[in-house]
């Protein structure tokens, strides 16, 4: 935070935003470009929010939402919950992760079929979404095991 002003300085929505992208979005957590863009509307939407009389704690609740709009619904998480879930006795905890990021790739034709949005595990269609991706992993691990 700029204690001058109580703005924070654009680090602090960049660590944020890279703290979560590291954890629900890992495939997203070296771009840049993409990284920048969002830091940068957040500032401005903490800004804006300021002059127009907002407390400081509601200028953050408005750019934390500009910050991590698009990206509340996460493939990575998904799958990570599917392999706790469905899959607990054939992949340690501690290993979801890792292999939540391969299966990114092969899963992404399954993606690819719905409409994903920030409220897309509240629709009826992320059921069919889970049970296709369970299908998929269970194919995968059959065919790949553990790697």
């Amino acid at each position: 935070m700029n204690s001058k002003n109580n703005i924070p300085d654009i680090s602090y929505f960049r660590l944020s935003l890279m703290d979560f992208l590291r954890e629900s979005h890992p495939e997203r957590s070296k771009d840049r470009r993409f990284i920048l863009a969002c830091t940068d509307a957040a500032t401005e939407a903490y800004e804006q929010a300021i002059r127009q009389g907002e407390s400081p704690i509601q200028a953050a609740e408005q750019a934390n939402a500009i910050l991590l709009r698009d990206l509340h619904f996460s493939k990575h998480d998904t799958l990570k919950n599917i392999l706790w879930n469905e899959f607990a006795d054939e992949v340690p905890e501690d290993t979801a992760k890792d292999l939540a990021m391969i299966l990114l790739s092969e899963c992404e034709a399954v993606f690819a079929k719905y409409p994903l949005s920030d409220g897309f595990a509240y629709e009826p269609e992320y059921d069919l979404l889970y049970t296709e991706l369970t299908g998929t992993i269970a194919l995968y691990l059959e065919s790949y095991g553990l790697q």
